[in-house]
Parts: structure tokens; sequence; C-alpha cells
């Protein structure tokens, strides 16, 4: 039971990482000024992907 919870909370966020990869600069146009979109949208692909590693590390050792 233990691990389907871990495999489905790795599989998250796996999903919430490409969203943020590849809605990031929808995401900032939204958000932030016109200054910062670049630096933000490259912030949230940046945590996108470590989402991405974090989620599949955690999916597959399991």
């Amino acid at each position: 039971m233990g691990k389907i919870i871990l495999k489905i909370i790795g599989l998250t966020l796996v999903s919430v990482g490409v969203i943020l990869i590849y809605d990031a600069r929808k995401i900032t146009k939204k958000t932030f000024s016109f200054g910062d979109q670049n630096e933000a949208t490259l912030g949230l692909k940046i945590v996108g992907f470590l989402l991405s590693i974090s989620g599949a590390v955690t999916t597959l050792l399991n």
C-alpha cells in the first residue's frame, strides 16, 4: 500500500513539473511584470525540471 502511494506522489510530481516547464511563459505573463518575465520563466522551468527529476526518481526507486 505504501509503495502505491509513493508511486502516485512521484507521478504527481512529474506531472506538475512538466506542466511548469510547458506553461512557464503563460504563468509568468499573468503573474509578473514585463521586466521580470524572462528571469521568472527561467526560475519556473528550473523548478519544473527539479520536480520532474525528483518525481521520476521517487517513482523508479519504489
